[in-house]
């Protein structure tokens, strides 16, 4: 396949060469994965340390949770949670920092503070401005599919074509990020898991399992099943104990044609996406009769 390169100020991977870990880390006190642990600036500066020396090659910062219901949090508190920790793990880390936002000016302040990616699980449709704001900044870009807000997306879960439609929904996404100054080559398609998709319709599931048709678009692709409810659906077990099915799921994701995988645990899941990978690339030319 040809390279994908996704270049930041220090660092430059190539997604085709394997698989990359984005960690995950919430500034928030209601994030339904861990509970606001790391809320406080100190305790998530130590754990954005902590991920990135256990192998994250990119570090998801953000401080608006985006759970089921939640409402939409102001500017100015979603800014006072998140910049304090990105200016001072910019100066600790040479683990890139990703502001996860929907709001240009959040998205400015973060950049400007040392993050050097975006992701907008809106898709660039929350704040008009954000599209102006990647393109200024030349930063690479997630544009994940969602229906609604948050606070509204589990009430429209009914889809006539699953896939054909997230497929539409990226294309005209692209078009619109592209015709406004985005770099084609910063983008990244991510297909929302849990975000307005049903667990009666299994709707994470097929998207799974058929994950790589959207490698029409040529875009690498991001999948975040880290701890989620359908995970959760089929073992009956709370967020914190769902390590294994992400696993599960995350070797799926890759052999289906993931890119990136966001995660919490980064040590443990790096181990999956390892030998994963070995299996992914190993070729004929590696048997020795």
């Amino acid at each position: 396949m040809e390279p994908f390169l996704l270049r930041f100020r220090r660092r430059t991977y190539d997604l085709y060469q394997r698989t990359l870990i984005m960690g995950v880390l919430n500034v928030t006190p209601d994030s339904f994965s861990d509970g606001g642990r790391f809320f406080e600036k100190e305790k998530a500066v130590d754990q954005g340390q902590r991920l990135a020396k256990t192998g994250a090659d990119i570090l998801d910062i953000g401080g608006e949770s985006t759970r089921p219901g939640a409402k939409t949090l102001d500017e100015e508190e979603e800014t006072r949670r998140v910049i304090p920790v990105i200016r001072d793990l910019s100066q600790r880390i040479e683990t890139p920092i990703s502001i996860d936002t929907r709001k240009a000016r959040v998205a400015e302040k973060a950049l400007a503070a040392g993050a050097e990616m975006v992701n907008d699980i809106s898709a660039l449709r929350f704040d008009e401005r954000m599209a102006e704001v990647v393109a200024e900044w030349r930063v690479p870009v997630v544009l994940m599919h969602m229906r609604g807000q948050p606070e509204t997306m589990h009430l429209d879960t009914h889809y006539a074509d699953l896939m054909g439609e997230i497929l539409e929904f990226f294309r005209q996404r692209i078009d619109h990020a592209e015709s406004r100054g985005v770099c084609p080559e910063g983008i990244i398609l991510d297909p929302g898991m849990g975000f307005g998709k049903s667990l009666e319709q299994k709707h994470n599931l097929i998207i799974l399992k058929h994950l790589r048709q959207f490698k029409v678009l040529g875009k690498p692709l991001l999948v975040g099943t880290s701890r989620k409810a359908f995970i959760g659906e089929i073992l009956g077990l709370p967020s914190w104990e769902r390590e294994e099915g992400t696993m599960a799921t995350l070797a799926v994701a890759i052999l289906n044609g993931a890119n990136i995988v966001r995660v919490h645990d980064v040590e443990r899941m790096r181990r999956v996406v390892q030998v994963v990978d070995a299996v992914m690339r190993c070729t004929a030319e590696d048997f020795v009769p």
